[in-house]
This record gives C-alpha cells, structure tokens and sequence, in this order.
C-alpha cells in the first residue's frame, strides 16, 4: 500500500511523461496534475480558491459573456499555439461588443498519451497571453478521453467582460454610406496554419496574426468616432464576417480590392493553394464599420496602436435589398463576395 501510494505522490513528469486516464478521474491523478501543471502557470487569488466556481467582485455595466471552443490542427504553429489562441479568442469576442473583458474560464479534453511537456508549453502559453492581457483564467475544468478519441488537446475558454450604457457595436448598426475598415493585412493565421500543417514551405515565413485585441478597440472607442459596429473576422474570413453584417443589418456592401491589405507571401500562398484571402481565418484583426464623417479620426487612432498600423478603408456601405457584399476588382469589374459554400471550407484554414 505504501509503495503504491508513494508513486501517485511522484512528481509530473513534464519530459517523458503523458496524460493517462487517472488524470481526468477526479482523484488524485487529476489533483496533481491540477497543483503542477495548471495551478502552476494560472494560479490566480481566484483560481486559487480551489471551490467548484470562483466568486467574483460584482461589476459596474451590462455584463458580456462569450464561449468557444478551440480544436486547431497542429497545435503549435509560427506565431503561436492553441493555448494563447483559446485566450486571444474569447478576449476579442467580448472586446469587439465594446465590452471591458474581465475573466476567462477554460476547460480542457485532453487525449489519454499526450506528452505531458506539450500541455505544459500550451498552459503556460495561455498564462502568458492572459497575464498580458490582464485578463485572468478563474476557473476551470479537466476531463482525458480514451486514447484515438480526441486529437491531443480541445480547449473551451468562456469570458465575461462588461460593457458600459450607451456603447453597442452590434451587427445591425451599419448604414448606408458607412465605411469599413480593416485593422491589417488579412489571412495571415489560416495560411500560417496550412504552411504548417501541410509542411508547405515559402520563401517569407506565414506568421500567425494572433493577438488580444482590447487595446486597440479602447483606443478606438476613445477617439470619439461614431463606430456602428465591431467584428474579429476569424472562421470564414473578411468575407463571411462582413455578409453576416450586411444580412443583420438589412444593407449592402462594396469592397475595393485594390485597398485590401495582404502580404505579398499571404497572396503568394494563397495563390498557389487557390484560396482567397478575404476567407482566411484571422485571429489579430478586426472590422470596423464607422459613420463616413468619423472616418478620417478612426484610422488616426487605429493607426497610433501597434495592432492597428495597417488599418485601411476596404469598401462603403450602401442601400441593397438583397444584401449582397460585392468588390470591384482590381481589373475595374465586379464580383459578389458570397458566403461560404460547402466545396469552399477547409477545416485548417476556413475554420481555426
């Protein structure tokens, strides 16, 4: 009994060892693996009330509540992993609703052999991402599925956040004559996803665009501009977004394919994987709609941000019954920008 006992007490070991299925029983495997794995690089005053749900200070404001689910293929890419992913996703789900993001909780299903060092790199990627965000993971949960029934590590991460009266940034606010902006070059994250996945190599590395985006969008409800609305383009892209923005606000949409911002390397790969860009996945971008007066004052306070030093004006919002986003092409004729189709997803690249 005794020896038996002294080798649960064992520490992790983050080198060699793996997940096994004592990890997501509840007992002392999963305690353990609780106190010196995810304790260790989240630990939080919250976190580390150790109850079943963290009681939090109440908060000034509307309250903001978003979740998703993160299964990404590979799990560590250039420019990031599905750790800091998981963070700067949920973050930017709540920032773009003009809300203050406050707290993340995050659940993990983890695959039973899973190299307990790769765990470690991603919980305390997703420590650093949340601690520099200032946004901190308060509870959680840990469940280990048989092994050949998951695919190394799904995360789930919820946030809440709160958002002051008077500020909404939702999709039905776009008016004929708006502007729309981007705050970058597009595509960056899914081609970074594929290059890495398909082990396809360029002569520009495809780094993942993947970034907390609240600082930029304070510095944007800041300036004063009227902005009608907010969104990160992730799966589908710049495209899919800005269709469920015209549907939700009953308008159309025409972009200028000359002002789209890609990277020479980004429209390279895109090119030779035929993809287009505006369906890439960004995780480090957003689009703004803005009143065509307040134009001018959102790109200068977009542009002072780090994350938004490429921001450019992409297309107008206009009367459409029909609600179709189109482009005119760099040739000067016209195209609809349709949403996705079946034959056009591409779960590594369309969907992360």
């Amino acid at each position: 009994m005794k020896a038996v006992r002294q080798a649960y007490i064992r520490p992790l070991d983050l080198r060699h060892g793996c997940v096994e299925m004592s990890h997501g029983s509840g007992g002392r495997g999963m305690a353990q693996l609780i106190e010196e794995l995810f304790a260790r690089w989240l630990g939080n005053a919250y976190l580390g009330q150790g109850n079943d749900a963290a009681v939090l200070p109440a908060a000034t404001g509307r309250l903001v509540m978003s979740t998703d689910a993160h299964v990404v293929s590979p799990l560590f890419f250039p420019g990031g992993d599905i750790g800091c992913l998981a963070v700067h996703g949920t973050i930017n789900d709540i920032a773009v609703m003009g809300a203050t993001p406050l707290y993340l909780a995050a659940s993990f299903i983890l695959e039973e052999g899973f190299p307990l060092g790769d765990l470690a790199r991603i919980v305390e990627s997703m420590a650093r991402a949340a601690e520099a965000a200032a946004v901190p993971v308060v509870t959680g949960d840990t469940k280990v599925v048989q092994r050949g029934k998951g695919d190394g590590v799904y995360i789930t991460t919820t946030g809440v956040g709160v958002v002051a009266e008077g500020e909404d940034y939702a999709g039905d606010r776009a008016r004929p004559g708006d502007r729309i902006i981007v705050s970058g070059s597009i595509g960056e994250h899914g081609m970074a996803i594929m290059a890495q996945r398909e082990n396809i190599g360029f002569a520009s590395a495809i780094v993942s665009d993947t970034a907390a985006l609240h600082g930029l969008i304070a510095a944007m409800r800041a300036s004063g501009a009227t902005i009608r609305a907010l969104r990160d383009p992730t799966r589908g892209g710049v495209a899919t977004t800005l269709n469920e923005i015209a549907r939700q606000s009953g308008v159309g949409m025409m972009l200028q394919e000359s002002a789209l911002p890609v990277l020479p390397e980004v429209a390279a790969a895109c090119e030779f994987l035929g993809l287009d860009p505006l369906y890439v996945a960004n995780e480090g971008k957003l689009l703004a709609i803005v009143a065509p007066e307040d134009t001018d004052t959102l790109l200068q306070a977009m542009r002072a941000h780090p994350l938004g030093r490429q921001a450019a004006v992409i297309g107008k919002v206009h009367a459409d019954a029909q609600h179709f986003v189109q482009m005119t092409t760099g040739l000067g004729g016209r195209r609809i920008v349709d949403w996705l189709t079946v034959a056009d997803l591409d779960p590594g690249v369309l969907a992360v």
